[in-house]
Protein backbone atom coordinates (compact mmCIF):
# COMPACT_ATOMS: atom_id res chain seq x y z
CA UNK A 1 0.00 0.00 0.00
CA UNK A 2 1.32 3.43 -1.04
CA UNK A 3 0.60 6.78 0.63
CA UNK A 4 0.92 9.82 -1.64
CA UNK A 5 0.59 13.58 -1.26
CA UNK A 6 -0.48 16.62 -3.23
CA UNK A 7 2.19 18.83 -4.82
CA UNK A 8 1.43 22.55 -4.68
CA UNK A 9 4.07 25.17 -5.39
CA UNK A 10 6.85 22.61 -5.12
CA UNK A 11 5.75 21.43 -1.66
CA UNK A 12 4.24 18.06 -0.84
CA UNK A 13 1.24 18.32 1.43
CA UNK A 14 -1.91 16.57 2.57
CA UNK A 15 -5.41 17.87 1.91
CA UNK A 16 -6.29 20.93 4.00
CA UNK A 17 -8.67 18.91 6.17
CA UNK A 18 -6.46 15.81 6.29
CA UNK A 19 -9.05 13.58 4.59
CA UNK A 20 -7.77 10.72 2.41
CA UNK A 21 -9.41 8.18 0.13
CA UNK A 22 -8.43 4.65 -0.85
CA UNK A 23 -7.90 2.99 -4.22
CA UNK A 24 -8.26 -0.79 -4.05
CA UNK A 25 -6.86 -3.43 -6.37
CA UNK A 26 -9.63 -4.66 -8.71
CA UNK A 27 -8.71 -8.34 -8.31
CA UNK A 28 -8.48 -8.91 -4.56
CA UNK A 29 -9.75 -5.66 -3.04
CA UNK A 30 -6.51 -4.94 -1.20
CA UNK A 31 -5.70 -1.28 -0.60
CA UNK A 32 -3.30 -0.17 -3.33
CA UNK A 33 -3.09 3.56 -2.56
CA UNK A 34 -4.17 6.11 0.01
CA UNK A 35 -4.33 9.61 -1.45
CA UNK A 36 -5.36 13.09 -0.30
CA UNK A 37 -8.98 14.07 -0.92
CA UNK A 38 -8.24 17.62 -2.02
CA UNK A 39 -10.66 20.33 -1.01
CA UNK A 40 -11.81 23.18 -3.25
CA UNK A 41 -9.32 25.34 -1.36
CA UNK A 42 -6.50 22.95 -2.22
CA UNK A 43 -7.51 23.05 -5.88
CA UNK A 44 -7.53 26.84 -5.94
CA UNK A 45 -4.15 26.89 -4.20
CA UNK A 46 -2.71 24.66 -6.94
CA UNK A 47 -3.86 27.07 -9.65
CA UNK A 48 -2.54 30.00 -7.60
CA UNK A 49 0.87 28.31 -7.42
CA UNK A 50 0.89 27.64 -11.15
CA UNK A 51 -0.08 31.28 -11.81
CA UNK A 52 2.82 32.52 -9.66
CA UNK A 53 5.27 30.28 -11.52
CA UNK A 54 3.96 31.22 -14.97
CA UNK A 55 5.81 34.51 -15.72
CA UNK A 56 9.27 33.08 -15.07
CA UNK A 57 8.57 29.79 -16.88
CA UNK A 58 7.07 31.59 -19.90
CA UNK A 59 10.13 33.84 -20.08
CA UNK A 60 12.57 30.93 -19.90
CA UNK A 61 14.47 30.36 -23.13
CA UNK A 62 13.44 27.41 -25.33
CA UNK A 63 16.80 25.73 -24.85
CA UNK A 64 16.38 25.66 -21.07
CA UNK A 65 12.86 24.29 -21.30
CA UNK A 66 14.10 21.68 -23.79
CA UNK A 67 16.87 20.57 -21.43
CA UNK A 68 14.47 20.15 -18.51
CA UNK A 69 11.99 18.16 -20.60
CA UNK A 70 14.75 15.83 -21.80
CA UNK A 71 15.83 15.30 -18.20
CA UNK A 72 12.20 14.58 -17.34
CA UNK A 73 12.08 11.88 -20.03
CA UNK A 74 15.11 10.18 -18.46
CA UNK A 75 13.68 10.48 -14.96
CA UNK A 76 10.39 8.93 -16.11
CA UNK A 77 12.13 5.97 -17.74
CA UNK A 78 14.11 5.44 -14.55
CA UNK A 79 10.80 4.94 -12.73
CA UNK A 80 9.72 2.21 -15.15
CA UNK A 81 9.66 -0.62 -12.59
CA UNK A 82 7.77 1.48 -10.06
CA UNK A 83 5.21 2.51 -12.68
CA UNK A 84 4.68 -1.11 -13.78
CA UNK A 85 4.05 -2.11 -10.16
CA UNK A 86 1.72 0.85 -9.53
CA UNK A 87 -0.38 0.15 -12.63
CA UNK A 88 -0.71 -3.55 -11.72
CA UNK A 89 -1.75 -2.65 -8.17
CA UNK A 90 -4.20 0.15 -9.03
CA UNK A 91 -5.78 -0.90 -12.34
CA UNK A 92 -4.72 -4.52 -12.93
CA UNK A 93 -2.71 -3.60 -16.03
CA UNK A 94 -0.25 -6.06 -17.55
CA UNK A 95 3.49 -5.39 -17.49
CA UNK A 96 3.46 -5.28 -21.31
CA UNK A 97 0.94 -2.45 -21.32
CA UNK A 98 2.60 -0.59 -18.46
CA UNK A 99 6.01 -0.80 -20.08
CA UNK A 100 4.58 0.48 -23.36
CA UNK A 101 3.04 3.39 -21.44
CA UNK A 102 6.40 4.37 -19.97
CA UNK A 103 8.23 4.07 -23.29
CA UNK A 104 5.71 6.13 -25.27
CA UNK A 105 5.35 8.75 -22.53
CA UNK A 106 9.13 9.26 -22.40
CA UNK A 107 9.01 9.77 -26.16
CA UNK A 108 6.27 12.37 -25.69
CA UNK A 109 8.53 14.34 -23.35
CA UNK A 110 11.37 14.11 -25.89
CA UNK A 111 9.05 15.27 -28.69
CA UNK A 112 7.82 18.14 -26.52
CA UNK A 113 11.44 19.12 -25.91
CA UNK A 114 11.91 19.35 -29.69
CA UNK A 115 8.83 21.59 -29.97
CA UNK A 116 10.26 24.39 -27.82
CA UNK A 117 11.95 25.96 -30.87
CA UNK A 118 9.03 25.28 -33.21
CA UNK A 119 6.61 27.79 -31.65
CA UNK A 120 6.63 30.23 -34.53
CA UNK A 121 4.52 32.94 -36.07
CA UNK A 122 4.37 34.75 -39.39
CA UNK A 123 4.56 38.17 -40.96
CA UNK A 124 1.32 39.05 -42.73
CA UNK A 125 1.17 41.74 -45.44
CA UNK A 126 -0.75 44.76 -44.17
CA UNK A 127 -2.79 47.26 -46.15
CA UNK A 128 -1.41 50.03 -43.94
CA UNK A 129 1.81 51.54 -45.36
CA UNK A 130 4.77 50.98 -43.08
CA UNK A 131 2.91 48.53 -40.80
CA UNK A 132 4.82 45.39 -39.85
CA UNK A 133 2.01 42.99 -38.97
CA UNK A 134 2.77 39.71 -37.22
CA UNK A 135 0.86 36.69 -35.98
CA UNK A 136 2.66 35.67 -32.77
CA UNK A 137 2.13 32.59 -30.61
CA UNK A 138 2.55 33.08 -26.88
CA UNK A 139 1.96 30.85 -23.83
CA UNK A 140 -1.67 30.81 -22.76
CA UNK A 141 -1.21 30.64 -18.98
CA UNK A 142 -2.19 27.89 -16.55
CA UNK A 143 -3.36 24.60 -18.07
CA UNK A 144 -5.51 22.06 -16.21
CA UNK A 145 -4.74 18.49 -17.27
CA UNK A 146 -7.31 15.82 -16.39
CA UNK A 147 -5.98 12.35 -17.15
CA UNK A 148 -7.72 8.94 -17.00
CA UNK A 149 -6.67 5.55 -15.61
CA UNK A 150 -6.60 3.33 -18.71
CA UNK A 151 -3.35 4.56 -20.30
CA UNK A 152 -2.30 6.52 -17.24
CA UNK A 153 1.31 7.34 -18.00
CA UNK A 154 0.79 8.20 -21.67
CA UNK A 155 -2.27 10.34 -21.10
CA UNK A 156 -1.03 12.18 -18.02
CA UNK A 157 2.24 13.04 -19.77
CA UNK A 158 0.29 14.17 -22.85
CA UNK A 159 -1.66 16.57 -20.61
CA UNK A 160 1.61 18.03 -19.32
CA UNK A 161 4.39 17.85 -21.92
CA UNK A 162 3.27 20.09 -24.80
CA UNK A 163 1.75 22.74 -22.51
CA UNK A 164 5.10 22.95 -20.69
CA UNK A 165 7.03 23.13 -23.96
CA UNK A 166 4.86 26.08 -24.99
CA UNK A 167 5.69 27.97 -21.79
CA UNK A 168 2.53 27.23 -19.80
CA UNK A 169 2.39 25.98 -16.23
CA UNK A 170 0.22 23.00 -15.32
CA UNK A 171 -2.05 21.52 -12.69
CA UNK A 172 -2.50 17.76 -13.15
CA UNK A 173 -5.67 16.33 -11.63
CA UNK A 174 -4.85 12.69 -11.07
CA UNK A 175 -7.37 9.94 -11.66
CA UNK A 176 -9.15 8.61 -8.59
CA UNK A 177 -8.41 5.10 -9.92
CA UNK A 178 -4.61 5.48 -10.21
CA UNK A 179 -3.38 8.33 -7.99
CA UNK A 180 -0.03 6.68 -7.21
CA UNK A 181 0.71 6.09 -10.90
CA UNK A 182 0.05 9.74 -11.69
CA UNK A 183 1.99 10.80 -8.61
CA UNK A 184 5.10 8.98 -9.87
CA UNK A 185 4.97 11.01 -13.09
CA UNK A 186 4.92 14.28 -11.18
CA UNK A 187 7.73 12.98 -8.98
CA UNK A 188 9.84 12.33 -12.09
CA UNK A 189 9.24 15.88 -13.30
CA UNK A 190 10.32 17.27 -9.94
CA UNK A 191 13.46 15.12 -9.97
CA UNK A 192 14.27 16.52 -13.41
CA UNK A 193 14.57 19.97 -11.85
CA UNK A 194 11.42 21.79 -12.97
CA UNK A 195 10.99 24.97 -10.91
CA UNK A 196 8.50 24.99 -8.05
CA UNK A 197 4.93 25.57 -9.18
CA UNK A 198 5.52 24.77 -12.85
CA UNK A 199 3.78 21.41 -12.36
CA UNK A 200 1.29 20.92 -9.53
CA UNK A 201 -0.60 17.76 -8.59
CA UNK A 202 -4.06 17.34 -7.08
CA UNK A 203 -5.99 14.19 -6.19
CA UNK A 204 -9.58 14.09 -5.05
CA UNK A 205 -12.15 11.66 -3.74
CA UNK A 206 -14.58 10.56 -6.49
CA UNK A 207 -17.52 12.40 -4.92
CA UNK A 208 -15.60 15.70 -4.94
CA UNK A 209 -14.51 15.68 -8.59
CA UNK A 210 -17.16 18.09 -9.87
CA UNK A 211 -16.54 20.77 -7.25
CA UNK A 212 -12.74 20.49 -7.49
CA UNK A 213 -12.71 20.75 -11.29
CA UNK A 214 -15.16 23.64 -11.42
CA UNK A 215 -13.15 25.61 -8.86
CA UNK A 216 -10.05 25.30 -11.04
CA UNK A 217 -11.84 26.06 -14.33
CA UNK A 218 -13.43 29.13 -12.74
CA UNK A 219 -10.05 30.49 -11.59
CA UNK A 220 -9.12 33.61 -13.66
CA UNK A 221 -5.55 32.35 -14.24
CA UNK A 222 -6.73 29.02 -15.70
CA UNK A 223 -6.66 29.43 -19.49
CA UNK A 224 -6.86 25.91 -21.01
CA UNK A 225 -8.32 22.52 -20.10
CA UNK A 226 -6.97 19.23 -21.43
CA UNK A 227 -9.34 16.31 -20.78
CA UNK A 228 -9.19 12.66 -21.77
CA UNK A 229 -11.96 10.36 -20.60
CA UNK A 230 -15.50 9.20 -21.24
CA UNK A 231 -17.95 11.07 -23.43
CA UNK A 232 -20.35 11.29 -20.47
CA UNK A 233 -17.83 13.14 -18.30
CA UNK A 234 -16.48 15.04 -21.32
CA UNK A 235 -19.88 16.65 -21.82
CA UNK A 236 -19.80 17.87 -18.21
CA UNK A 237 -16.28 19.25 -18.66
CA UNK A 238 -17.33 20.96 -21.90
CA UNK A 239 -20.35 22.55 -20.21
CA UNK A 240 -18.23 23.75 -17.31
CA UNK A 241 -15.61 25.21 -19.66
CA UNK A 242 -18.33 26.91 -21.72
CA UNK A 243 -19.76 28.46 -18.56
CA UNK A 244 -16.43 30.18 -17.89
CA UNK A 245 -15.40 30.64 -21.55
CA UNK A 246 -12.31 28.45 -21.19
CA UNK A 247 -11.06 26.62 -24.31
CA UNK A 248 -10.73 22.85 -23.96
CA UNK A 249 -9.24 19.92 -25.86
CA UNK A 250 -11.42 16.85 -25.35
CA UNK A 251 -10.50 13.29 -26.30
CA UNK A 252 -13.47 11.11 -25.42
CA UNK A 253 -14.94 7.67 -26.11
CA UNK A 254 -14.57 5.54 -29.20
CA UNK A 255 -16.06 2.61 -31.06
CA UNK A 256 -13.25 2.12 -33.57
CA UNK A 257 -14.06 0.03 -36.65
CA UNK A 258 -11.50 -2.25 -38.24
CA UNK A 259 -12.70 -2.84 -41.81
CA UNK A 260 -11.46 -6.00 -43.55
CA UNK A 261 -12.07 -5.69 -47.30
CA UNK A 262 -12.43 -8.68 -49.62
CA UNK A 263 -8.80 -8.42 -50.81
CA UNK A 264 -7.21 -8.04 -47.37
CA UNK A 265 -4.11 -9.89 -46.24
CA UNK A 266 -5.85 -12.08 -43.66
CA UNK A 267 -2.78 -12.76 -41.54
CA UNK A 268 -2.02 -9.03 -41.29
CA UNK A 269 -5.65 -8.20 -40.49
CA UNK A 270 -5.86 -10.89 -37.80
CA UNK A 271 -2.66 -9.70 -36.12
CA UNK A 272 -3.86 -6.09 -36.09
CA UNK A 273 -7.37 -7.01 -34.92
CA UNK A 274 -6.06 -9.09 -32.03
CA UNK A 275 -3.69 -6.34 -30.91
CA UNK A 276 -6.24 -3.56 -31.32
CA UNK A 277 -9.06 -5.49 -29.65
CA UNK A 278 -7.25 -7.05 -26.70
CA UNK A 279 -4.33 -4.79 -25.74
CA UNK A 280 -4.96 -3.68 -22.14
CA UNK A 281 -8.03 -5.93 -22.18
CA UNK A 282 -9.73 -3.61 -24.68
CA UNK A 283 -9.62 -0.64 -22.30
CA UNK A 284 -8.12 1.91 -24.71
CA UNK A 285 -9.91 4.81 -26.38
CA UNK A 286 -8.61 3.55 -29.75
CA UNK A 287 -9.45 -0.13 -29.07
CA UNK A 288 -10.89 -2.06 -32.00
CA UNK A 289 -14.56 -2.11 -31.01
CA UNK A 290 -16.17 -3.27 -34.27
CA UNK A 291 -14.61 -5.80 -36.62
CA UNK A 292 -16.31 -5.24 -39.99
CA UNK A 293 -15.39 -8.07 -42.35
CA UNK A 294 -16.44 -8.83 -45.93
CA UNK A 295 -18.39 -12.05 -46.39
CA UNK A 296 -15.91 -13.21 -49.03
CA UNK A 297 -13.27 -14.02 -46.42
CA UNK A 298 -15.23 -13.83 -43.16
CA UNK A 299 -15.17 -17.55 -42.30
CA UNK A 300 -11.41 -17.87 -42.64
CA UNK A 301 -10.73 -14.55 -40.92
CA UNK A 302 -12.96 -15.37 -37.92
CA UNK A 303 -11.42 -18.82 -37.50
CA UNK A 304 -7.89 -17.43 -37.47
CA UNK A 305 -8.78 -14.53 -35.17
CA UNK A 306 -10.49 -16.90 -32.72
CA UNK A 307 -7.39 -19.09 -32.59
CA UNK A 308 -5.23 -16.04 -31.93
CA UNK A 309 -7.59 -14.73 -29.23
CA UNK A 310 -7.69 -18.08 -27.43
CA UNK A 311 -3.89 -18.18 -27.28
CA UNK A 312 -3.54 -14.90 -25.34
CA UNK A 313 -2.34 -15.44 -21.73
CA UNK A 314 -4.80 -14.25 -19.04
CA UNK A 315 -3.95 -13.76 -15.37
CA UNK A 316 -3.01 -11.60 -12.38
CA UNK A 317 -0.27 -9.25 -13.68
CA UNK A 318 1.33 -9.18 -10.22
CA UNK A 319 2.17 -12.88 -10.51
CA UNK A 320 3.82 -13.09 -13.92
CA UNK A 321 3.73 -12.03 -17.58
CA UNK A 322 0.28 -11.91 -19.19
CA UNK A 323 -1.34 -10.19 -22.18
CA UNK A 324 -4.77 -9.83 -20.59
CA UNK A 325 -4.60 -8.69 -16.97
CA UNK A 326 -7.49 -7.54 -14.82
CA UNK A 327 -10.09 -5.11 -16.06
CA UNK A 328 -10.50 -2.05 -13.89
CA UNK A 329 -13.57 -3.10 -11.85
CA UNK A 330 -16.54 -5.46 -11.57
CA UNK A 331 -18.80 -2.84 -13.13
CA UNK A 332 -16.90 -3.45 -16.38
CA UNK A 333 -17.50 -7.19 -16.03
CA UNK A 334 -21.21 -6.71 -15.40
CA UNK A 335 -21.57 -4.36 -18.37
CA UNK A 336 -19.69 -6.72 -20.70
CA UNK A 337 -21.66 -9.75 -19.51
CA UNK A 338 -24.89 -7.88 -20.23
CA UNK A 339 -23.67 -7.08 -23.75
CA UNK A 340 -22.89 -10.77 -24.32
CA UNK A 341 -26.31 -11.85 -23.04
CA UNK A 342 -28.09 -9.31 -25.24
CA UNK A 343 -26.16 -10.30 -28.38
CA UNK A 344 -26.67 -14.03 -27.88
CA UNK A 345 -30.38 -13.56 -27.20
CA UNK A 346 -30.67 -11.72 -30.53
CA UNK A 347 -28.84 -14.31 -32.63
CA UNK A 348 -25.11 -13.64 -32.33
CA UNK A 349 -22.70 -16.59 -32.15
CA UNK A 350 -20.12 -16.87 -29.36
CA UNK A 351 -16.86 -17.75 -31.12
CA UNK A 352 -14.53 -17.77 -28.09
CA UNK A 353 -14.36 -16.55 -24.52
CA UNK A 354 -17.60 -15.71 -22.78
CA UNK A 355 -19.02 -14.25 -19.61
CA UNK A 356 -16.72 -13.72 -16.63
CA UNK A 357 -17.27 -13.94 -12.87
CA UNK A 358 -14.18 -11.93 -11.91
CA UNK A 359 -12.15 -9.06 -13.34
CA UNK A 360 -10.01 -11.60 -15.22
CA UNK A 361 -11.99 -11.51 -18.47
CA UNK A 362 -11.03 -13.77 -21.40
CA UNK A 363 -10.68 -12.54 -24.98
CA UNK A 364 -14.24 -12.83 -26.32
CA UNK A 365 -15.55 -12.66 -29.89
CA UNK A 366 -19.18 -12.46 -30.95
CA UNK A 367 -19.88 -13.23 -34.63
CA UNK A 368 -22.90 -12.35 -36.79
CA UNK A 369 -23.59 -9.19 -34.77
CA UNK A 370 -26.38 -6.98 -36.16
CA UNK A 371 -27.35 -3.38 -35.54
CA UNK A 372 -30.22 -4.30 -33.17
CA UNK A 373 -27.69 -5.65 -30.64
CA UNK A 374 -26.35 -3.31 -27.95
CA UNK A 375 -22.72 -4.26 -28.59
CA UNK A 376 -23.05 -3.06 -32.20
CA UNK A 377 -23.10 0.56 -31.02
CA UNK A 378 -22.18 0.69 -27.33
CA UNK A 379 -18.54 0.95 -26.28
CA UNK A 380 -17.60 -2.25 -24.43
CA UNK A 381 -14.26 -0.97 -23.05
CA UNK A 382 -13.52 -4.60 -22.29
CA UNK A 383 -12.09 -7.64 -24.15
CA UNK A 384 -15.50 -8.42 -25.67
CA UNK A 385 -15.67 -7.60 -29.38
CA UNK A 386 -18.34 -7.85 -32.08
CA UNK A 387 -17.82 -9.10 -35.63
CA UNK A 388 -20.17 -7.64 -38.25
CA UNK A 389 -20.26 -9.36 -41.65
CA UNK A 390 -20.91 -7.18 -44.72
CA UNK A 391 -21.17 -7.54 -48.47
CA UNK A 392 -19.03 -5.08 -50.44
CA UNK A 393 -17.35 -1.76 -49.86
CA UNK A 394 -20.47 0.41 -49.59
CA UNK A 395 -21.97 -1.66 -46.79
CA UNK A 396 -18.61 -1.75 -45.01
CA UNK A 397 -18.40 2.06 -45.03
CA UNK A 398 -22.01 2.40 -43.92
CA UNK A 399 -21.45 0.08 -40.95
CA UNK A 400 -18.17 1.78 -40.03
CA UNK A 401 -19.95 5.15 -39.87
CA UNK A 402 -23.11 3.85 -38.16
CA UNK A 403 -22.05 5.09 -34.74
CA UNK A 404 -21.96 8.24 -32.60
CA UNK A 405 -18.17 8.06 -32.13
CA UNK A 406 -15.30 8.90 -34.46
CA UNK A 407 -11.84 8.58 -32.92
CA UNK A 408 -9.78 5.85 -34.62
CA UNK A 409 -10.38 3.43 -37.49
CA UNK A 410 -8.52 0.97 -39.69
CA UNK A 411 -8.95 -0.45 -43.20
CA UNK A 412 -7.27 -3.61 -44.54
CA UNK A 413 -6.95 -4.26 -48.28
CA UNK A 414 -4.23 -5.02 -50.82
CA UNK A 415 -5.59 -2.46 -53.32
CA UNK A 416 -4.16 0.61 -51.58
CA UNK A 417 -6.00 3.09 -53.80
CA UNK A 418 -9.34 1.51 -52.92
CA UNK A 419 -8.43 1.24 -49.23
CA UNK A 420 -7.47 4.92 -49.28
CA UNK A 421 -10.85 5.82 -50.79
CA UNK A 422 -12.58 3.84 -48.03
CA UNK A 423 -10.45 5.51 -45.35
CA UNK A 424 -11.31 8.95 -46.74
CA UNK A 425 -15.02 8.21 -46.28
CA UNK A 426 -14.81 6.90 -42.72
CA UNK A 427 -15.88 9.48 -40.13
CA UNK A 428 -12.95 9.46 -37.71
CA UNK A 429 -10.14 11.74 -36.64
CA UNK A 430 -7.61 8.94 -37.22
CA UNK A 431 -7.54 6.13 -39.78
CA UNK A 432 -4.79 3.58 -40.48
CA UNK A 433 -4.59 1.61 -43.73
CA UNK A 434 -3.22 -1.89 -43.11
CA UNK A 435 -2.40 -0.97 -39.51
CA UNK A 436 -4.18 -1.37 -36.14
CA UNK A 437 -6.67 1.07 -34.66
CA UNK A 438 -4.43 1.33 -31.57
CA UNK A 439 -1.50 3.48 -32.61
CA UNK A 440 -0.11 6.74 -31.29
CA UNK A 441 2.96 8.86 -31.95
CA UNK A 442 3.79 12.04 -30.08
CA UNK A 443 4.25 14.17 -33.21
CA UNK A 444 0.91 13.24 -34.83
CA UNK A 445 -2.36 15.23 -34.60
CA UNK A 446 -4.43 13.05 -32.27
CA UNK A 447 -8.15 13.50 -31.70
CA UNK A 448 -11.63 12.62 -32.85
CA UNK A 449 -14.86 13.82 -34.41
CA UNK A 450 -18.53 13.41 -33.51
CA UNK A 451 -18.94 12.25 -29.89
CA UNK A 452 -15.25 11.41 -29.61
CA UNK A 453 -14.50 15.05 -28.81
CA UNK A 454 -12.78 18.04 -30.40
CA UNK A 455 -9.36 19.61 -30.63
CA UNK A 456 -6.05 17.86 -31.33
CA UNK A 457 -3.05 16.81 -29.26
CA UNK A 458 0.42 16.20 -30.63
CA UNK A 459 3.08 18.04 -32.62
CA UNK A 460 2.18 21.38 -34.16
CA UNK A 461 -1.51 20.75 -33.48
CA UNK A 462 -0.61 20.71 -29.79
CA UNK A 463 1.20 24.03 -30.14
CA UNK A 464 -1.94 25.52 -31.66
CA UNK A 465 -4.05 24.14 -28.79
CA UNK A 466 -1.90 25.44 -25.94
CA UNK A 467 -0.82 28.89 -27.15
CA UNK A 468 -2.59 32.17 -27.81
CA UNK A 469 -2.34 33.48 -31.36
CA UNK A 470 -1.92 37.26 -31.19
CA UNK A 471 -1.86 39.94 -33.89
CA UNK A 472 0.88 42.49 -33.12
CA UNK A 473 1.87 45.38 -35.36
CA UNK A 474 4.78 47.80 -35.45
CA UNK A 475 4.25 51.07 -37.33
CA UNK A 476 7.62 51.74 -38.99
CA UNK A 477 6.72 54.97 -40.79
CA UNK A 478 4.41 57.94 -40.32
CA UNK A 479 0.77 56.89 -40.39
CA UNK A 480 -1.96 59.06 -41.88
CA UNK A 481 -5.45 59.26 -40.32
CA UNK A 482 -8.70 60.56 -41.81
CA UNK A 483 -9.06 63.20 -39.10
Amino acid sequence: MVDIQLLIGGEKRDAADGVRFERRNPLDGSVATRAPAATVGDAVAAVDAAARAFPAWAALGPGERRSLLLQAAQALEAKGAALVAAMAAETGASAIWAGFNVHLAAGMLQEAAALTTQISGEVIPSNVPGSLAMAVRQPAGVVLGIAPWNAPVILAVRAIATPLACGNTVVLKGSELCPATHGLIVEALQEAGLPAGVVNFVTNAPADAGAVVEAMVAHPALRRVSFTGSTRVGRIIAQTCAKYLKPAVLELGGKAPLVVLDDADIDAAVAAAAFGAFANSGQICMSTERIVVDNALADEFVARLAAKAQSLPLGDPRQGPVVLGSVVDMATVERANALIDDALAKGAKLVCGGKADSTLMPATLLDHVTRDMLIYREESFAPVKPIVRVKGVEEAIAVANDNEFGLSAAVFGRDIARAWQVAARIESGICHINGPTVHDEAQMPFGGVKNSGYGRFGGKAGIDAFTELRWITVQTSERHYPF
